[in-house]
């Protein structure tokens, strides 16, 4: 039998994966960890991280990574550090596969900001990710599980920042707002 390549677990822009050609992406739940927007040193915006939580259970994707080649994904993810997660998440993939999450370090996360703020275009791909992956429930499910909404939200939808924007649909743009609507969330345009 040939042994499994080694996964990551993504539970932000990684759930999407019109934005990486990673292969054997499934579902999969995190557990005792939870999403907190932070910003660093290393980036001008704030992005998700996880922090841990006890209790708490968070749904994500779960892909290979061919040939343990984690290159490619440590620099998409250079602001994390990559962390082993294997006993921690719940899949339906046979034997115990290696399985990494990436994570800011607590010492290095502030808190999102006018001068971090979130951006609407990185936000809205996190958002079709978990749409496509979960459904409308995945969706509430994300907003309830994700801390730090406190940050300042930049509409960049007509000039998008993030380098992995998507093309959202009305209703994925709809679905965005409604629920940032539901947040009271700061938005500057």
């Amino acid at each position: 039998m040939t042994p499994l390549p080694p996964y990551f677990f993504g539970y932000g822009s990684l759930v999407n994966t019109a934005t990486h050609d990673y292969v054997d992406a499934q579902p999969a739940q995190l557990m005792g960890w939870q999403r907190r927007w932070c910003h660093t040193a290393l980036r001008d915006v704030a992005f998700l991280t996880v922090e841990p939580a006890p209790q708490v259970q968070i749904d994500g994707l779960i892909a290979a990574v061919p040939d343990a080649d984690w290159d490619a994904l440590d620099k998409r993810e250079f602001a994390y550090d990559r962390l082993a997660a294997d006993h921690q998440i719940r899949h339906t993939l046979p034997g115990r596969p290696e399985i990494s999450l990436y994570a800011v370090p607590t010492e290095a996360q502030n808190q999102g900001s006018q001068s971090h703020p979130i951006l609407l275009s990185y936000l809205d791909v996190v958002v079709q990710g978990h749409l496509r992956v979960f459904g409308e429930q995945g969706v509430v499910d994300f907003f309830a599980s994700t801390k730090g909404w406190q940050a300042l939200i930049l509409n960049d939808r007509l000039d998008p920042r993030y380098p992995r924007h998507q093309q959202l649909s009305p209703t994925e743009r709809q679905l965005v707002d409604h629920h940032l609507n539901q947040l009271n969330a700061e938005i500057l345009t």
